[in-house]
């Protein structure tokens, strides 16, 4: 963002007319959070996000709303922007906060306010909140006044959403030109409150020169890559996925994979079974079709037929280290390649032996993991959850979707998507097995790795919606049904 307002600058907007419009969008916001008037405090720090402070509260006043100003600094440490924003607010409404004031004379103020504007700091904060601020900070939570947050809640990470030592807990945020990381993962989405993206000028263009990598994953990210029907279509062009599914005890994730994967669109779908579960399997497949299947040598004749493009292995499948040379196997045939749950765990002792095979596969490969499988994968990678993965992408060669209410997506390449539709009740047995599905079944009808990973895992998400509340996994695959029905729509532009 600071590198979009440099370039909006140097293409001739000024950066005093960006603050003047970011403050106006502030105030707007404000105002529609207390509609019949009141009390506002504005909060504000000494770099820009002050700066947008001081106009919102310029324009409140002009409102009629009654504001009072309370900085962090003296007035005179400010500079550039903030200072000329500071100057045109004039000091009638200002008054000085700082050290142990903090603390002691704004908790009478904050009492008394209907609404508190955070403009303390934005996305740009890259260290923990302490002192007096971080005081000031948990007054405002203790006592529950209505937020308004400026950019970001102070306190939350713009590159991460980690909390930094505290942070606001926003009822709404108004952000700038394009949302931030920072308000797409967790913890610091559930501190943000209603997100409004206001538009300030800058121009889209200067996308062009910074080229993002980071998106949040919508249909518009990949839409152009999504597999519609094709009139000319048939079963045999749309590939053919092979759902490796494990012993008798353990047999219905490998279900819910198949069935996701056929009714991701993949043309057929054959779940390969050990012996002593084809009888189970049997009774329960229809479309899914069922080949029996004893080890290594089994899984090497089944992919010596070519058509059988895309494999799905780990649901239910075992740990161990018959597993391991299972996928090493599997690796070996140069398939598109989707691993989750036991295919993940059974590399546990000696990850860098499943990486080496991925690399050499040279076929797309998608891992699946949820926190614990990622930590035991990726256990020396730290950080936030998007620079993990994106490390974790990168080393391991393969596209790697780590699992959560705020699922990131990251290609080897530095591409990452941060999912956002996922409901809160997707949190049960065997939803990631009908992920996995969706992703093998979309490879397979040659949706590149990242593309197909993205929209595996919104297809996912919207058809949790579509289930609703009290869902269970068996739920899924049959709501991906409207979800994919409005995506024909949305491409045929109806």
């Amino acid at each position: 963002m600071g590198r979009a307002d440099r370039l909006a600058i140097a293409g001739g907007m000024p950066g005093i007319d960006l603050m003047e419009r970011a403050g106006q969008a502030v105030a707007r916001a404000a105002a529609r959070m207390i509609p019949g008037g009141g009390r506002v405090l504005v909060l504000c720090g000494p770099g820009n996000n002050g700066g947008d402070g001081f106009i919102a509260a310029r324009c409140l006043v002009a409102m009629g709303l009654s504001v009072e100003v309370r900085l962090l600094k003296e007035a005179g440490e400010l500079k550039g922007d903030a200072l000329v924003a500071f100057q045109r607010m004039g000091l009638s409404h200002a008054s000085v906060c700082q050290g142990a004031q903090v603390a002691g004379d704004l908790i009478a103020v904050l009492e008394e306010a209907d609404l508190v504007v955070d403009a303390l700091f934005g996305a740009g904060l890259d260290r923990p909140l302490s002192g007096p601020v971080r005081t000031l900070v948990e007054a405002v939570n203790r006592l529950q006044v209505p937020v308004l947050s400026v950019d970001l809640p102070s306190g939350v990470s713009g590159l991460s959403g980690e909390i930094l030592g505290e942070a606001i807990k926003a009822r709404a945020t108004v952000t700038f030109f394009l949302e931030k990381p920072g308000h797409l993962l967790f913890p610091g989405r559930e501190f943000c409150g209603e997100i409004t993206v206001s538009d300030i000028g800058i121009p889209p263009d200067v996308l062009d020169e910074i080229v993002p990598a980071t998106f949040e994953n919508t249909p518009e990210l990949w839409l152009s890559d999504w597999p519609g029907p094709q009139v000319r279509g048939h079963k045999y062009s749309r590939g053919h996925v092979v759902v490796f599914g494990g012993p008798v005890t353990a047999t219905g994730a490998a279900r819910l994979s198949a069935g996701a994967a056929l009714r991701a669109g993949a043309g057929l779908v054959t779940l390969a079974s050990p012996p002593d579960a084809v009888m189970v399997n049997a009774c329960h497949l229809t479309a899914v079709m069922l080949k029996k299947v004893t080890g290594v040598e089994g899984i090497s004749a089944l992919l010596a037929d070519t058509r059988l493009n895309t494999v799905l292995m780990g649901p239910g499948y075992g740990v161990g280290a018959s597993t391991c040379e299972a996928v090493c196997t599997v690796l070996r045939q140069g398939r598109a390649t989707v691993l989750d749950a036991d295919a993940l765990t059974s590399f546990s002792e000696d990850p860098e032996r499943l990486f080496a095979c991925i690399r050499e596969s040279g076929a797309p490969v998608i891992l699946t993991p949820h926190e614990g499988e990622f930590a035991r994968l990726f256990p020396d990678v730290k950080g936030g959850k998007l620079d993990r993965t994106r490390e974790a992408a990168a080393h391991s060669g393969a596209v790697v979707i780590l699992k959560g209410p705020d699922t990131v997506i990251s290609a080897p390449d530095g591409s990452a998507a941060i999912n956002t539709n996922a409901p809160p009740w997707l949190a049960t047995a065997g939803s990631g097995d009908v992920l996995a599905g969706i992703a093998a079944g979309l490879l397979a009808q040659g949706v590149p790795g990242f593309s197909a990973a993205c929209q595996a895992v919104w297809l996912h998400g919207e058809a949790g919606g579509e289930a609703g509340p009290g869902l269970i996994a068996e739920d899924l695959a049959p709501a991906l049904k409207p979800v994919i029905s409005a995506l024909v729509d949305k491409c045929s532009g109806r």
